[in-house]
């Protein structure tokens, strides 16, 4: 029976926290990789992440924490990589230990831009981690209300279904509710695209288009993700599950979405730049139209909602013309 081992987080973020919340009520015990020995000190001062989920309160005995990654590879078994997708390669250039013995989970809902793959496959080519012993952390789960302890449910990926069902152990309580999938790829690429619909979303909703195209929006977008995923992965799946539609949808529509919110600024009118200074966070799915609509020039999938949000992004076409072509298309 495989054992998850010690187990360390590797992110200071919302995402990051609110995973080490649930995995330290389990194993009393967790390593955790930041980057800054300021934000350290002043978790260790506090009793809680300075930056970000502050009302999640920790007993800092319970954790080692380190702003030197190879110290935590070198201690811990499991790692949970919680990093925003375009800062990934960053970290682990620092790394000189090797990680291919580890088990990995990704928890990041993006893409490594520039090699335009997403984490497992990362992980796989560039660091030789065996597909074994790669896994995926989706599902419907905003960072917030996991704090909050709201019911959630994840889904954990792994081609290994031992490890899978090992780490949803780790995860599953009163609030977390879990399951397994060998999807990886899948889930990952799911993850990603539900972000870049979450804009189209907003941007929408600043554009005052009401609830009702709202829902053709989505039904479009699950059927595009769905056309993307058979293409890239054509495996057996329910897009219906909640680690692809769930996750979608709270993503397009939750007031808790970054992805959603960054939307809303570019409909309203807000240049690129305005609205990703006054959100403060990242919002992956700026990333991710770019390295989705260039991994799509290899597969030439139909995806004319994910065309609409690259040509406003990343072309400067106006929101209002753009969606009106968009709206044109469907259904």
């Amino acid at each position: 029976m495989f054992d998850c081992g010690k187990i360390a987080v590797i992110g200071g973020g919302s995402w990051a926290t609110a995973i080490a919340k649930i995995i330290v009520r389990h194993t009393h015990h967790i390593g955790w990789y930041m980057r800054r020995d300021d934000q350290i000190a002043d978790f260790k001062r506090l009793g809680h992440n300075p930056t970000y989920l502050m009302g999640v309160r920790f007993d800092t005995d319970e954790i080692f924490f380190s702003s030197d990654i190879n110290k935590i590879v070198q201690e811990y078994d499991t790692l949970v990589f919680v990093t925003p997708s375009p800062y990934l390669k960053n970290h682990l250039k620092k790394l000189k230990t090797r990680i291919k013995d580890k088990f990995v989970i990704t928890a990041i809902k993006g893409i490594v831009p520039d090699e335009n793959l997403v984490c497992s496959e990362y992980f796989h080519h560039v660091y030789d981690v065996p597909y074994e012993n790669l896994a995926c952390l989706g599902g419907p789960s905003h960072a917030e209300e996991v704090a909050l302890e709201r019911l959630s449910y994840l889904t954990v990926g792994c081609c290994d279904q031992e490890k899978a069902q090992a780490f949803t152990d780790v995860l599953a309580g009163e609030y977390i509710k879990t399951k397994i999938s060998s999807d990886v790829i899948g889930i990952e690429y799911a993850s990603v695209l539900k972000n870049v619909y979450a804009i189209a979303s907003g941007i929408c909703n600043g554009l005052k288009y009401g609830d009702n195209f709202q829902a053709v929006l989505i039904s479009n977008a699950v059927q595009e993700m769905s056309r993307f995923l058979t293409a890239v992965h054509g495996i057996e799946r329910n897009i219906t599950d909640s680690v692809y539609l769930g996750d979608l949808l709270v993503t397009g529509y939750s007031n808790f979405s970054r992805n959603h919110t960054f939307g809303t600024m570019i409909g309203k009118g807000y240049s690129i730049k305005s609205a990703q200074i006054e959100m403060e966070m990242i919002a992956e799915g700026f990333f991710g139209t770019k390295c989705m609509k260039e991994i799509n020039r290899h597969w030439h999938v139909n995806m004319p909602i994910l065309d609409a949000v690259y040509n406003i992004l990343y072309k400067r076409i106006s929101p209002q013309i753009e969606i009106k072509l968009l709206t044109d298309s469907f259904r």
